[in-house]
């Protein structure tokens, strides 16, 4: 799910009580604390609800829980960043300005301008900025990335990518970059709307793959973020369509041939992908096959909300209508806005959606 932004002057001691208001939901045995709990508490990470619930936890635990909620590995350097914060720490800056060193950010700024050339010749005087990575906290993603990672332009930086920036990244590759560098700037390349709407996410897909990158290690991502364009041109460089991506893809045939051997994390997130894209007899298909409609969506796949939630949002009425048909609850509400799937109708403007959910509530009281 996405993480929490902290307020502009954030107050040490107001996360402390959120700690010790995360250990009495714990105790309560609150559902969404479950799902926050196995998102962002390491030693949890994929329990069952019943077994967290069961865990004994201690508030150094939910604190480190509530700091790895707002995006930072440690309570240690989230109060750090409170009480000593550096440049990096000014999360109000578009990340190339937050860089502290000068020559990596030097390096940022000639791939921005779109100097290949001049790129060229700084890495040949600086071999080792290639491998390097900086460190950004308080965000979801891009936490630790090296130079190549710049390219995607995702997060959003600047809004805009130099011409050439498919002749910038090459010269990057070439001055030599870890395998674990170009799996990620695959994923942020196939999730980037900036790539996307600059024509050039299939380029630099094409790009990474001839390199060495792992078509496959983008595909969940570039599904989850809607993006079909970059999925397909994965599946092209060899990517496998697996059941998740057979969801997100509508092909119901796929869905069909690869459940009896999709694992449990597999139907998970393909339930999420179904109802969020409104294929209804994939949903259906899951349904059947005992997945559970109340069930938060997985870690890094809308886990903020349920099935029902994202369907309701997006307009898929036969999604919403069979959900509910099987039982799903219309009472959970999802864990960043605390609004319920009607409630998320209403917002979204889908008005016959959100008259159906509020009548089948007045119907269940």
């Amino acid at each position: 799910m996405p993480v929490k932004r902290l307020p502009s002057k954030p107050n040490l001691d107001h996360l402390r009580y959120q700690a010790k208001d995360l250990l009495k939901d714990h105790a309560a045995r609150n559902p969404e604390v479950a799902q926050r709990i196995r998102e962002f508490y390491p030693r949890l990470h994929g329990a069952t609800d019943a077994e967290i619930f069961d865990a004994q936890l201690k508030l150094s635990d939910a604190q480190l829980a509530i700091a790895r909620e707002y995006g930072f590995p440690s309570w240690a350097r989230l109060k750090r960043h409170i009480e000593k914060p550096t440049l990096s720490d000014r999360l109000n800056l578009p990340h190339h300005e937050r860089i502290e060193d000068a020559a990596f950010r030097r390096a940022v700024e000639l791939l921005d301008a779109g100097d290949a050339a001049g790129l060229r010749d700084y890495l040949r005087e600086h071999p080792k900025l290639a491998q390097q990575r900086v460190v950004f906290e308080g965000g979801n993603y891009f936490r630790n990335p090296t130079l190549l990672e710049f390219v995607a332009e995702n997060p959003v930086r600047r809004g805009r990518l130099p011409d050439n920036i498919v002749e910038v990244a090459r010269v990057i590759l070439d001055a030599g970059v870890e395998r674990s560098a170009l799996n990620e700037t695959l994923m942020l390349v196939a999730t980037g709307s900036v790539a996307r709407e600059y024509r050039v996410q299939v380029p630099l897909i094409d790009l990474l793959c001839d390199r060495g990158a792992d078509a496959n290690s983008a595909t969940h991502a570039a599904a989850l973020h809607g993006e079909f364009e970059a999925l397909r041109a994965l599946i092209g460089r060899g990517a496998r369509i697996d059941l998740p991506v057979a969801a997100a893809l509508g092909r119901s045939e796929d869905a069909r041939r690869l459940l009896a051997d999709a694992n449990a994390e597999d139907r998970h997130l393909a339930l999420t992908l179904a109802a969020d894209f409104g294929h209804v007899e994939i949903v259906r298909l899951l349904l059947d096959a005992g997945e559970d409609p109340d069930r938060y969506n997985p870690v890094g796949g809308h886990s903020h909300t349920t099935p029902l939630h994202q369907a309701a949002g997006r307009g898929h009425e036969e999604v919403v209508r069979l959900l509910v048909e099987r039982g799903a609850r219309l009472d959970l509400k999802d864990i960043l806005w605390r609004g319920t799937p009607a409630d998320w109708a209403r917002h979204a403007g889908r008005t016959e959606i959100e008259a159906y959910l509020r009548e089948r509530e007045r119907i269940s009281e």
